[in-house]
């Protein structure tokens, strides 16, 4: 059974200019309620994430100014977040998310997060509407509690996870796989352990014959215990900010392929959602919500 962390400050703490593109977080788990892809014994609520856990991946100087309400005009912009002490235990709630997925998939094959994905979060700094990298954070505490040996992240998001790159950079034991527009926001990329930089306007045929190659080289030459996989749905030819071409059909496809791996290989993998920009609503959430219908068929 698949287990799937959800909390109302999701959603309820967000500023109020960017609610729209996050009412996902609502409506995701009424959609799967509503049409018996899931119940309520999938959904469980995090608490917020322990200092010590945070620590091990962000620097004591950086979170002290999250939670003191510390940061500058400039590093709110960055952020594109005004600070306030909702936002940030938002924040903690879906990073603790985040770990308590990745124990519930040790423990059932998988688990998703419906929010998370913050991959833009650097040691030092947040950008593009990342406060705290939660799969860092989680990549550090399984490995610190010994509960994995080689981990690779899957980040499926139409930008470059910059901020995990940079922070896994010097750990070997972590892979970390960036497959993301080329043109596309952060400008400035940091050096994955894989970058697959892809032109705008790729199909989604094309788009899902490189990353079945990608994975199946992955999982070969990785030889993964645990996958952290970012199912972003900024792919989308719909979305605002993608530059893709490519259909809510080929995006589920996309999330079968990472997950069928996962499964037949008997790899424990934790989902957080990422982005999605498209200006209808429903585009977004039927796309996210095909990963969880994905994961719920096969696990």
């Amino acid at each position: 059974m698949i287990k799937i962390a959800f909390s109302p400050i999701y959603y309820h703490e967000l500023p109020e200019g960017h609610r729209f593109p996050m009412l996902k977080y609502e409506l995701i788990p009424e959609q799967l309620l509503h049409e018996g892809t899931i119940s309520r014994d999938n959904l469980f609520v995090p608490n917020k994430c322990d200092k010590m856990n945070i620590l091990r991946t962000h620097d004591v100087d950086y979170y002290e100014k999250l939670v003191n309400q510390q940061l500058s005009p400039s590093e709110q912009r960055k952020i594109g977040f005004l600070q306030s002490p909702a936002l940030i235990e938002r924040e903690l709630v879906i990073t603790q998310g985040t770990i308590d997925c990745a124990l519930f998939a040790l423990e059932h094959g998988c688990a998703l997060n419906i929010a998370g994905g913050t991959h833009h979060a650097f040691a030092e700094r947040g950008e593009g509407f990342c406060l705290l990298n939660d799969l860092a954070i989680a990549a550090n505490y399984l490995l610190h509690r010994n509960l994995a040996r080689r981990i690779l992240v899957i980040d499926l998001d139409v930008h470059q996870g910059n901020g995990t790159a940079k922070l896994m950079k010097k750990e070997s034991r972590v892979f970390t796989f960036s497959m993301h527009g080329k043109n596309n926001y952060p400008f400035h990329k940091e050096i994955s352990d894989l970058d697959i930089p892809l032109p705008d306007g790729i199909t989604g045929q094309a788009y899902l014959e490189i990353l079945d190659q990608t994975l199946l080289t992955l999982l070969d030459t990785v030889q993964p215990d645990f996958i952290f996989y970012l199912s972003g749905v900024d792919i989308l030819s719909t979305d605002k900010f993608g530059k893709f071409n490519v259909s809510i059909d080929e995006c589920k496809q996309r999330d079968e392929l990472v997950l069928k791996m996962a499964h037949d290989n008997n790899i424990p993998v934790a989902i957080a959602m990422g982005g999605g920009y498209s200006p209808d609503i429903n585009d977004i959430l039927q796309a996210h919500c095909n990963t969880f219908r994905a994961a719920a068929r096969l696990f």
